[in-house]
């Protein structure tokens, strides 16, 4: 494994970050608890010490699932991340959103459940559109004054909100986002326009989710619907195949013959090959799968065939805001 720093936090991570959504019980792919536990203990035994989680994850079984399987570590070697935004009690609709209310409630309950004082990162797992940024980013200030949470960082959004979000911190005197977690891989590159260039300037730290774009670059386009999860994302999978996915899906399996590797390595070195990248967030099933990403970390792709595999790009529909 290899690491890096978090964006401006002086924290060391693990250049591939787990995503932890495939931990619980909302839908029939997911793992249970003893699978999950054995999926974070290779994460560990393989060096990754960075986790991504979030209090909407199958209602919080995620959140419980990684406090629980990371209790028997020493704490201080790893960093937790977290999100708020999603209703969690469709009878409560103080139980989403980003009120100081919903944040301050629902901070509280994720810790619960991750078995922890404090979670290195927190999160706003999207844009709150009824709820003024001023008193969302006082409220994530005071859970950093409390120690509650040692960082805060953002996910998708439009370029010119998180430009908001960190002018009212500095104004403010407020604790400023210092992460990202935004849609970003191989064959959706819109982030590049705005989002990465202000990143980059600002010192953030970035954590693209869907590096592998729900599986499209792991596998030849024919042959999407083979596995079980397949089949449920098959319909968002196809939507990679606009803006030159299709041809972009082919070379990955051609280089992945060159380079002798998986075509979800190839995908992965180009993504951290990119300079405003720090850890995508490489969620799986599989510990085998999960293997072949940490592999994919010391797979270094040539100038040459990085430019061949972004070639066919054009632009698409911006997604993953909503």
């Amino acid at each position: 494994m290899k690491y890096t720093t978090l964006g401006d936090t002086g924290t060391t991570v693990s250049r591939i970050c787990l995503g932890c959504m495939s931990f619980g019980s909302s839908r029939d792919w997911m793992l249970d608890e003893d699978e999950s536990r054995e999926l974070i203990d290779r994460a560990l035994d393989l060096g990754i010490d960075f986790f991504d989680t979030a209090n909407v994850y199958s209602t919080g079984e995620s959140e419980e699932i990684l406090g629980e399987a990371l209790s028997g570590y020493d704490r201080d070697h790893l960093v937790v991340a977290t999100k708020v935004y999603g209703g969690m009690d469709e009878d409560n609709p103080n139980s989403g959103g980003l009120s100081r209310k919903a944040i301050e409630q629902e901070l509280a309950n994720s810790l619960d459940r991750l078995g922890m004082e404090t979670v290195d990162l927190y999160q706003i797992h999207r844009w709150d559109y009824d709820a003024p940024i001023e008193g969302t980013l006082r409220a994530l200030d005071d859970a950093v004054r409390r120690n509650q949470v040692r960082y805060v960082g953002g996910s998708s959004m439009w370029a010119y909100q998180f430009a908001e979000a960190l002018h009212t911190s500095d104004r403010l005197g407020l604790e400023r986002f210092q992460t990202m977690q935004n849609h970003y891989n191989l064959v959706y590159r819109e982030e590049e326009r705005e989002m990465l260039p202000l990143c980059e300037r600002e010192n953030v730290g970035v954590m693209p989710w869907s590096p592998l774009a729900r599986g499209y670059l792991a596998r030849p386009h024919e042959e999407l619907d083979t596995t079980t999860r397949g089949e449920s994302e098959a319909e968002r999978q196809r939507g990679y195949a606009e803006g030159g996915g299709q041809e972009i899906n082919e070379r990955v399996q051609e280089l992945a013959d060159e380079y002798d590797a998986s075509m979800a390595q190839i995908a992965l070195a180009w993504l951290l090959e990119q300079d405003a990248v720090d850890a995508p967030i490489v969620g799986t099933t599989s510990v085998e799968h999960l293997e072949e990403a940490v592999e994919a970390v010391e797979l270094d792709l040539a100038d040459s065939d990085v430019e061949w595999l972004e070639e066919p790009y054009e632009p698409v529909e911006v997604s993953g805001h909503e």
